[in-house]
């Protein structure tokens, strides 16, 4: 058995639970006052599924407003089958929750989940008390970040909440107002412990309003120093990194950190830039304060399997936001840095670590995927001369810090892939991107813009991509670093797209997205996915690894193969050799006076033997071996004769089939003649009304439509989020200033006092001066584009 489960919680005995195949369970059922209608407006992906990664499997009801957990067994006792133990347990809120649930998702652990809606966000730990009522257990359940998300007095709302992945009370989030914060939950529920205010281009310099306006991020793999990045994607589709961010408490293993350090001195100092210098000692600085078991030669890795990191920022320089990400293509970077590779806006990111590779895919609202490979390896970059704001305890030890992340202008600057390591490495650059592909999922128009994807557990190199039309799987076939590590010189190859699970009846109007989605593996490799219909009905299909990433060749000889199965009926039945006749023997020598010689005599006995001879080894062999071969191919022979007849019988039906579709397809014929004559009748009748005979716009009247109809569509939308998320930002601060001045000053010391107060001053005079900019130009390129449409709309 896989999974042993001899006794459920609360001492019920195995033997009253009952195990059913989980799409069966009594926990997914329609309820009765179902809209059919209600989950049709989607503002973000719904995802009411999670998983704890071994034997528990969590489903929010959203009509029971409560937490259903069931115990499943993968594989058991069919390796293909995935059960489930009825009745589960259900674990209710200690507090009454005032926003709908649109997703879940449970911590490493499994100690905790958070249930994220438009209106609240909260964190249910998992391990409770007993109720009175049967199976419900009654779990504490806390709100994060109610005074900055979910006050009426702002409209800052939450576009993605994470938890982080090397730590099991820590969350990210981030937030319209272009802030990246990360809570933790053993401290502090209200307020952040680090706060990143991303500022990725300079007041005034961008004309495009989607590139201050992000839409998601994802935190780095276990890879270098990707696991200290995080990465956010903006509207426009410009990714950009923030590297390092560390959750303070957070457990990472000893070998990783030890091979930065020593990354940093070997390929930083040694270097012969001095720029490279000086970036690789920020890094050895932080990473010594970060983790001081680095720099203690007493500690060890057999006696320190992981570091924990401790509390730290720069006093004097603040972590830069490195990008935009530039596409590069056969080692030269592309000139444009957002060139328009896809149409409409990114709505969705994924980071996806497979071996040496870290892949970002980002999903557009047009329903295609740009996925990209990192082309060289992430680096920490900070901005000098930009303190951060640090809060200090009693003990003078840091418990938050909040910093203003720009991009630097030496990001801009121009790097090739063929350049030595010297050149490149502790330089600042960000890592430019490898285009492997540009998948389009051939979405309906009408479709809508929520697409979420997630990771296969057992194979890396698929993704799965849940949309209203249902779930596709896209493998990726071609990684190069990976190949080219293993030895492989394969060609590249495009990433393979296969249809999962579809959610279209007929027309796009008609498809319902799913309400939950999860990826399931067990240890043998057998891999599932789970999904949930809006009617609460689950749908598992079990998914096939061994031969996914099988080359393409492989399925060539599978079909030679397979081709050669159905023989030839033109094939010889009698072997050449019989075919060919007697072999030709040539007589033996004879004397002249043959003729002559009397055949009773002793010389012509012998000359007959010698003949007789000859005749019988050639001539009656011969005769024996055909008599042979046809009495042993005779049922061969009949069996093709039959075989023959049997496709003959089959053919004539086929034909018969044909003829009886012949004159049903004369008929449509007919009715399509008879279509489009009416449709040239209509189309005729059509030119003569008189807005037949509009003059067509003109190329420059287009490319202002053109322009206008990108306005309403993307940038207005952005200019409005981005106002709202500004006038937000400075009424919090303002307000914050005149409520925590008291408070900081009772904290810290005087002669620390003068120092970060004048700095405070600086950076939030420079901060309001930049916000008032961009507030005033948004808001008179709002007042152009209403003008623009308004005139449009009285000439039309």
């Amino acid at each position: 058995m896989r999974y042993n489960f001899e006794e459920e919680d609360g001492g019920r005995q195995s033997k009253d639970v009952e195990w059913l195949p989980l799409q069966h369970h009594p926990v997914f059922s329609t309820p009765p006052d179902w809209d059919r209608d209600g989950d049709r407006a989607l503002t973000m992906p719904k995802n009411l599924l999670a998983w704890d990664g071994a034997s528990r499997l969590y489903f929010w009801d959203s009509y029971k407003t409560c937490l259903h957990r069931l115990s499943v067994r993968l594989g058991e006792p069919d390796p293909t089958s995935l059960l489930a133990a009825s009745p589960s347990k259900v674990l209710q809120a200690d507090v009454q929750l005032n926003s709908e649930v649109q997703r879940i998702s449970i911590n490493r652990n499994g100690s905790a989940l958070f249930l994220v809606g438009l209106d609240g966000l909260y964190v249910m730990y998992l391990y409770g008390r007993t109720s009175t009522k049967e199976n419900t257990i009654i779990c504490r359940t806390v709100l994060v970040g109610s005074d900055i998300y979910f006050d009426r007095k702002n409209s800052i709302r939450t576009l993605k909440v994470c938890w982080h992945p090397y730590s099991d009370t820590h969350l990210g989030i981030l937030s319209s107002d272009s802030v990246f914060r990360v809570f933790d939950l053993s401290s502090a529920l209200g307020q952040p412990e680090q706060e990143y205010y991303l500022q990725p281009v300079e007041p005034g310099s961008s004309h495009n309003a989607t590139a201050i306006c992000p839409v998601d991020f994802s935190f780095g793999g276990d890879h270098m120093w990707d696991r200290f990045t995080v990465f956010v994607l903006f509207s426009d589709g410009s990714v950009y990194i923030l590297c390092p961010v560390v959750p303070f408490g957070s457990v990472y293993k000893w070998e990783s950190v030890l091979e930065l350090y020593s990354d940093a001195h070997i390929f930083g100092l040694k270097s012969a830039n001095s720029k490279a210098v000086k970036n690789s000692n920020l890094a050895i600085s932080w990473l010594g304060a970060t983790f001081p078991e680095l720099t203690r030669k007493e500690v060890h890795a057999e006696n320190a399997a992981v570091l924990r990191a401790q509390p730290y920022a720069l006093f004097d320089a603040s972590v830069s936001l490195q990008g935009p990400l530039r596409k590069v293509s056969h080692g030269v970077e592309d000139d444009s840095v957002h060139p328009p590779v896809c149409e409409g806006r990114a709505v969705s990111f994924l980071y996806d670590l497979v071996s040496k590779d870290s892949i970002l895919v980002t999903a557009w609202s047009r329903g295609k995927l740009q996925i990209d490979a990192l082309a060289d390896e992430v680096q920490p970059v900070w901005k000098v001369g930009s303190p951060p704001r640090v809060c200090l305890d009693s003990t003078d030890s840091i418990v938050g810090l909040a910093m203003i992340c720009e991009s630097l202008s030496s990001d801009t600057s121009i790097l090739k892939l063929d350049l030595p390591p010297d050149h490149t490495l502790w330089l600042g650059h960000p890592p430019p991107l490898l285009r492997l592909a540009i998948v389009d999922l051939a979405l309906p128009r009408r479709s809508s813009s929520v697409l979420s994807m997630f990771v296969d557990p057992i194979i890396s190199e698929r993704i799965y991509c849940l949309h209203e039309g249902g779930v596709d799987s896209v493998v990726l076939h071609f990684l190069p670093f990976t190949n080219q590590t293993r030895g492989k010189e394969d060609m590249m190859r495009s990433p393979s797209v296969h249809p999962v699970l579809s959610t279209f009846q007929g027309e796009a109007s008609s498809a319902t997205p799913l309400s939950g989605f999860l990826a399931l593996s067990d240890s043998f490799g057998d891999s599932w996915i789970v999904g949930l219909t809006p009617s609460n009905e689950c749908i598992v299909v079990e998914m096939e690894t061994w031969n996914t990433l099988l080359p393409p060749i492989i399925d060539k000889v599978d079909k030679l193969i397979g081709a050669e199965v159905p023989k030839d009926t033109d094939s010889t039945i009698i072997s050449k050799e019989l075919l060919a006749g007697p072999r030709v023997v040539l007589l033996p020598p004879s004397s002249p006076h043959l003729r002559t010689v009397a055949a009773d005599s002793i010389e012509g006995r012998s000359t007959l033997h010698q003949y007789f001879k000859l005749f019988h080894e050639n001539y009656v062999e011969y005769a024996h071996k055909v008599y042979f071969e046809l009495q042993h191919h005779a049922p061969h022979v009949k069996k093709i004769i039959d075989d023959q007849h049997s496709r003959l019988c089959k053919a004539q039906q086929k034909i018969l089939e044909v003829e009886r579709k012949q004159e049903k397809i004369e008929d449509r014929v007919e009715h399509a003649v008879r279509f489009h004559g009416e449709l040239e009748e209509r189309l005729q009748s059509l030119r003569h009304l008189p807005a037949a005979h509009k003059r067509s716009l003109s190329k420059a009247e287009r490319e202002f439509k053109s322009k206008l109809d990108r306005f309403r569509g993307v940038e207005l939308d952005a200019l409005r989020s981005s106002i709202e998320a500004v006038n937000a930002r400075l009424k919090r601060y303002t307000h914050s200033l005149q409520a925590n001045r008291s408070n900081e000053e009772r904290q810290v010391s005087v002669r620390r006092i003068r120092h970060v107060e004048e700095n405070e001053m600086s950076l939030l005079k420079a901060s309001l001066e930049k916000l008032s900019v961009v507030n005033s130009e948004n808001a008179k390129k709002v007042k152009v584009v209403e003008s623009a449409l308004k005139g449009r709309e009285i000439g039309t």
